[in-house]
């Protein structure tokens, strides 16, 4: 049978009403598969799932002996502060989602959560220091006003009404005032924005010439006051950051000449 479309597919073991869900996909300085893989790690998240389209590509990540989809799920029921949340969903990946397929893949993401009575979303994302382009972004990087104040690592937010503005201001984070943003997390706040949807974003200022290993800490530390994470160390983090950089430059190798030229595939961010 072949697939006509993006689909969410989860263990039905899993509870998910009111579940938390934090998406973590590709953005500046490598910062989202930071933040992913600590999360998973340390709040004791399990594979459960994934979303699935014939477009994507052909392309597995191995984890202790197990192959899983390059979009996957994590899920686990650590404690959370938000009333009515038992379940914490964890959407990630390493690739970069084509434009063509994003928005599909959003739409069935959002209605699977409407199908679930999820309850909250979280979008994780970054953006560019003052100057600095994002690699692979081919001029489009997104642009962002903040405060560019030395040796400080900007959070901003991102709400889709407001009801999540003031979740955000809660956290103590100024809104974003003006810019762009594009690719999942751009089609992500969009869509939810249009629906009425409660999602909230968090964004860091990263370096995008390597894994940006302290911007992710700063988002872990805000996330902390919704999901209290036990031993949150930078210097922890720093040697993860080090790994993921390992392990996305092995996917891209292993994704090289998929048009046929030898070149990189461009949805994979290096």
């Amino acid at each position: 049978m072949r697939m006509t479309g993006p689909i969410v597919r989860v263990r039905g073991d899993v509870e998910l009403k009111n579940a938390l869900v934090i998406t973590c996909f590709p953005s500046v300085g490598m910062v989202t598969p930071i933040v992913a893989n600590y999360l998973i790690e340390n709040l004791g998240l399990e594979y459960i799932g994934g979303v699935f389209d014939s477009r994507l590509p052909a392309v597995a990540i191995v984890e202790d002996g197990w192959a899983l989809p390059p979009v996957r799920a994590y899920g686990g029921s650590p404690g959370c502060t938000i009333d009515g949340c038992d379940q914490v969903v964890l959407l990630m990946s390493e690739m970069m989602v084509q434009d063509v397929i994003a928005n599909e893949i959003v739409w069935a993401l959002l209605d699977w959560s409407k199908e679930n009575n999820l309850g909250r979303g979280l979008v994780i994302d970054a953006f560019p220091k003052s100057g600095m382009k994002a690699i692979g972004m081919e001029g489009n990087e997104p642009t962002i006003t903040y405060d560019d104040e030395e040796g400080v690592v900007d959070l901003l937010g991102i709400a889709s009404n407001d009801k999540m503005r003031e979740a955000v201001e809660g956290l103590g984070l100024s809104m974003v005032q003006g810019g762009v943003i594009r690719g999942m997390n751009a089609a992500l706040h969009g869509e939810a924005h249009r629906r009425g949807i409660d999602i909230m974003g968090i964004m860091a200022e990263a370096d995008p010439r390597y894994p940006d290993a302290r911007a992710a800490a700063e988002i872990i530390r805000c996330i902390n006051q919704l999901l209290p994470i036990a031993n949150l160390e930078i210097d922890e983090l720093l040697a993860e950051a080090e790994e993921i950089e390992q392990h996305v430059s092995s996917m891209m190798a292993a994704a090289m000449g998929e048009d046929g030229g030898g070149s990189p595939n461009p949805m994979l961010y290096g």
